[in-house]
């Protein structure tokens, strides 16, 4: 009896237990593992994703910068792929079996359940024919999706391109993007990402076990409708774009115009660039490879990255701050003689200017007024306490946005360089230097660095007298034309607007009858000055800085033409046809005779330079290919194919290395 009770209770227990671990993988079935649930969904439902058209780009003038062409994607969610004929699909897609089971394996580690994206970009008659077949391939599907086209193909580092979200990407939007979904890399895209990209819908549809659609679930009623990306009105000017990109071919550098009354940015070329139609489609990863190995650096925007030394062109700032300081007055004349002595080393000036008050010293450039000029601000609460004038004089700098990123939209600003007090006391130790140590800066030199748009928001906080709006490159988004708060507040310098006058006279005597006049537009009162930036890795940089009109000044101007020379016979005049063309509609015939076909055809592009190190690797490269091709060709003489073989390497590979410049 005792053991009829205890076999009952062995029983019941076995019982128990058998019904706690079927409880138990019932509750982890449908409550904590979702892939049940999804693939029994989707035997019935399928939710298809509607992707929205990304916002377009206007110019400021409404034309139109970037907008959308339709493509098709091949979707997958490959546990509900089943056997069907691999062959003719690849056949469909243009694709082998290789490619096939690559795409596959990146499908089911991204989701066996989730569907994915296993083909891009087909094309419409891909489409068409996959579309036909649909229901012989279970598990594939297709999407519409949308690509960016550039009617224009200009302003490509300032537009930027779109991309597969990478892994990192996807991680930082919390999920929100997946794998094959596009966003913005560069440029405005990737600026105003959040705002372009606009909002994804969901189609929930009826499918059958062969994957062919029946209708809406519940009548769509758990649908969402994609919502488009907002437009955005950016502050191009196309036609000064394209004409600024047309002057800069086959040359490296940079042009940036501003409107002085906005902080809007009216050109941003940067040189060399490249067809943005290159990075969309299908071909867009060789392209892209192309374009990385290009010398002159392509990608590299620099109206933003780049660094210049300012040269000539940080004399009228120069001349603000002493004006400010009461160091100087716009009357006082110095007496140059052809060189500054800086302690016991001569500054040597452009020639000799004889007698200059400020406006002369501007209009000849003449070093050594502004060496003086630096020298007693440096030196105003004595030689001892060069480091506390110094660090005024960094702050003051610091004011027009030298030394400092501006915050424009657009990503990858640099600073520049304003060097601290700091950094040449650790050269120097500390009171072991005075003006006289660092007597280049006076003149825009040494170690002091800027961008060309922190070059150009200088010519626009000049031509304010003394104040700047923060540079941006969206002027609408939407219906709304006021985009931040922060783009719309005066920046004042710091300097009283008395003191810019003399200033701007001697910028006007610049181009009247200085080193600009061969820049003279006719019927327009054109301020600015030339610059010639030293480059230790080659021939000279060319520099010129403008406004105009000098009254009610539209447009501000900064270009840089690396390795050129003076900035009076290349970045003048090319900032002069930007300047009559956007404020006259046209260019005009010039009495110094210069025009805009000349300087469109020159070729100015710096050569590339093989390092030792690239000359070594060539030749190990040629030699291992001409043994090669010796063994292959027996017949020919194997000491003659060699050095033929590394002689035709050499040549062939040389221009294709890059030269590395230490202002890029």
């Amino acid at each position: 009896m005792n053991s009829f009770f205890e076999r009952r209770y062995v029983i019941a227990g076995i019982f128990i237990t058998l019904i706690l671990v079927l409880l138990a993988r019932l509750f982890y079935i449908q409550v904590v593992d979702d892939r049940y649930a999804l693939y029994a969904s989707q035997n019935v439902v399928r939710k298809f994703v509607k992707y929205p058209a990304r916002g377009p780009i206007l110019d400021r003038t409404g034309k139109i910068m970037v907008q959308n062409e339709p493509v098709y994607d091949i979707t997958v969610v490959p546990k509900q792929v089943k056997e069907f004929d691999t062959v003719e699909f690849c056949k469909l897609l243009g694709i082998d079996r290789e490619g096939y089971d690559k795409r596959m394996i990146k499908a089911r580690k991204y989701s066996p359940y989730r569907t994915s994206v296993f083909e891009k970009q087909v094309t419409v008659e891909q489409y068409a024919a996959f579309q036909e077949r649909l229901s012989e391939f279970p598990g594939f599907d297709t999407q519409q999706r949308s690509l960016r086209t550039y009617p224009d193909t200009a302003a490509a580092q300032f537009l930027g391109y779109i991309g597969e979200a990478t892994d990192a990407i996807i991680k930082r939007s919390n999920g929100y993007y997946r794998p094959g979904d596009y966003v913005g890399i560069t440029g405005v895209e990737k600026s105003y990402e959040t705002v372009l990209r606009g909002q994804r819908g969901v189609e929930n549809m009826m499918v059958d076990s062969r994957n062919v659609r029946k209708g809406k679930y519940a009548n769509g009623a758990f649908d969402t409708s994609a919502v488009a990306g907002e437009r955005l009105i950016s502050s191009l000017d196309m036609t000064i774009q394209k004409l600024g990109e047309k002057l800069m071919t086959n040359k490296v550098g940079s042009i940036v115009a501003i409107e002085p009354s906005t902080g809007e940015i009216l050109c941003f070329v940067s040189s060399p660039t490249y067809d943005p139609n290159l990075l969309v489609g299908r071909q867009r990863g060789n392209n892209a490879a192309a374009l990385y190995k290009d010398p002159y650096k392509p990608f590299f925007t620099r109206p933003v990255q780049a660094y210049y030394p300012p040269g000539s062109s940080f004399k009228p700032l120069s001349a603000l701050i002493g004006l400010q300081e009461g160091i100087i007055k716009p009357t006082d004349t110095y007496n140059c003689i052809g060189y500054y002595m800086a302690g016991n080393h001569r500054v040597k000036c452009t020639h000799v200017h004889g007698t200059v008050n400020l406006a002369g010293a501007i209009a000849g450039s003449c070093n050594g007024y502004f060496n003086m000029v630096f020298a007693k601000v440096l030196n105003a609460q004595g030689g001892k306490n060069t480091d506390a004038s110094y660090t005024s004089w960094k702050a003051n700098v610091n004011k027009f946005g030298f030394g400092e990123r501006l915050g424009v939209d657009i990503p990858s600003e640099g600073k520049g360089l304003v060097p601290t007090a700091n950094y040449y006391d650790k050269i120097y130790h500390r009171g072991g230097w005075r003006s006289t140590t660092v007597a280049s800066l006076a003149i825009g030199q040494g170690e002091l660095l800027a961008t060309p748009l922190q070059l150009a928001n200088i010519e626009a906080t000049i031509a304010n007298h003394g104040f700047y709006y923060k540079p941006h490159l969206i002027k609408a988004i939407g219906d709304k034309q006021v985009i931040k708060k922060e783009y719309t507040v005066k920046n004042y310098v710091g300097i009283d607007a008395q003191y810019f006058e003399p200033v701007i006279n001697g910028m006007q005597s610049v181009v009247d009858y200085g080193t600009g006049q061969g820049s003279k537009i006719p019927g327009i009162v054109m301020c600015g000055k030339t610059g010639t930036a030293q480059n230790p890795h080659g021939k000279n940089h060319s520099l010129f800085v403008a406004f105009a009109p000098r009254d009610n000044p539209k447009i501000a101007i900064a270009v840089v033409v690396e390795n050129s020379g003076d900035g009076g016979t290349w970045a003048g005049p090319i900032a002069s046809f930007i300047v009559e063309q956007y404020l006259k509609g046209s260019i005009s015939k010039r009495p110094s005779g210069i025009y805009p076909e000349y300087y469109i055809k020159k070729n100015l592009l710096p050569a590339i330079i093989v390092k030792p190190v690239d000359k070594a690797r060539i030749k190990a490269d040629s030699i291992r290919k001409a043994t090669a091709d010796s063994v292959k060709k027996a017949a020919i003489d194997s000491v003659s194919k060699l050095k033929s073989a590394k002689n035709a390497q050499q040549n062939k590979l040389t221009a294709l290395l890059p030269k590395r410049r230490g202002d890029e």
